[in-house]
């Protein structure tokens, strides 16, 4: 009958193989799978798993925000960047310094050439050497030196960076150093000074001004024990510059005092930034007048 007829004749036709489809970037690759967003043939290799589907390799980067956009969504995800990249800074230049000559450097016992051109002193600012203002705040003497004002810069860097943001942090972090710097020029002139040590004591008093602006005692508190601990350390051992611990300590305060106050008691949201260039700026000018 027709029906028998027709399957008949459908049994006996022969359809042609189907056509092998080859990757985008690799000719000589066999696949049968797509990219859900162009639709060209792409192999495994090729292929990234996405939200929907998967992709190319060629679509994933189009679709990519472009690089500034990029770095500044990771920064924005970065609280601590400042925080890690003064402690790097510190880092290297303690490389540097061995570099120039290990004999007695890691342990703080002797100095090398390169210590000596970036310590302070009061005559070498008489000299037209201010750099060493600076430069001193990152220069450590042995590996128990740099250990211990890195640990404690992590950890303050943790605390006050999320709560400054990262610009106002460093500003911060340098008003506290310079204040370090004036202090060792004041009580000790003729002594070769160094260290994060002003800077770090900065960070600590700050942290506890804003604890104290919030109703907390910081010395019922970690970072108040802390601070105590590292000023009887600082009377305690010989050696250690006070006036720059003293120094830096006052200037991280008054500083902190500004920056970090409670948003419903800030009526003036410029002070923020004023008070750390302000303080900066003082501590260059104290050390003139002094030499």
């Amino acid at each position: 009958n027709g029906s028998a007829l027709v399957t008949h004749t459908l049994c006996n036709v022969e359809f042609p193989p189907p056509t092998p489809e080859y990757c985008t970037r690799h000719p000589d690759e066999v696949t049968g799978r797509h990219c859900t967003r162009c639709d060209r043939p792409a192999c495994a290799a090729c292929l990234v798993q996405a939200a929907v589907g998967s992709q190319c390799i060629d679509c994933v980067r189009s679709s990519r925000p472009p690089m500034a956009t990029r770095v500044r969504r990771w920064n924005a995800t970065r609280s601590d960047l400042a925080t890690r990249t003064l402690i790097a800074i510190n880092a290297a230049v303690f490389v540097w310094v061995i570099l120039g000559g290990t004999s007695g450097v890691l342990s703080g016992s002797n100095f090398n050439v390169r210590q000596y051109n970036l310590a302070l002193r009061e005559d070498f600012l008489a000299d037209g050497e201010w750099y060493r203002m600076i430069t001193a705040g990152f220069l450590h003497f042995g590996v128990l030196h740099i250990l211990m004002n890195m640990i404690l810069l992590f950890q303050l860097g943790q605390i006050l960076e999320p709560a400054l943001g990262s610009r106002r942090f460093v500003l911060l972090y340098f008003a506290a150093l310079l204040g370090g710097s004036v202090g060792s020029i004041v009580v000790s002139p003729e002594s070769l000074a160094g260290g994060a040590s002003g800077a770090v004591f900065g960070l600590m008093a700050a942290a506890s001004v804003a604890l104290h602006q919030r109703g907390i005692n910081p010395f019922q508190t970690g970072i108040g024990t802390i601070l105590l601990l590292n000023l009887l350390i600082t009377f305690a051992i010989p050696g250690i510059s006070i006036g720059g611990h003293i120094g830096g300590a006052i200037a991280g305060a008054a500083v902190g005092y500004c920056m970090l106050q409670p948003q419903w008691q800030r009526t003036m949201p410029w002070i923020s930034w004023v008070s750390p260039i302000a303080a900066i700026i003082a501590s260059f000018v104290v050390a003139y007048s002094i030499v």
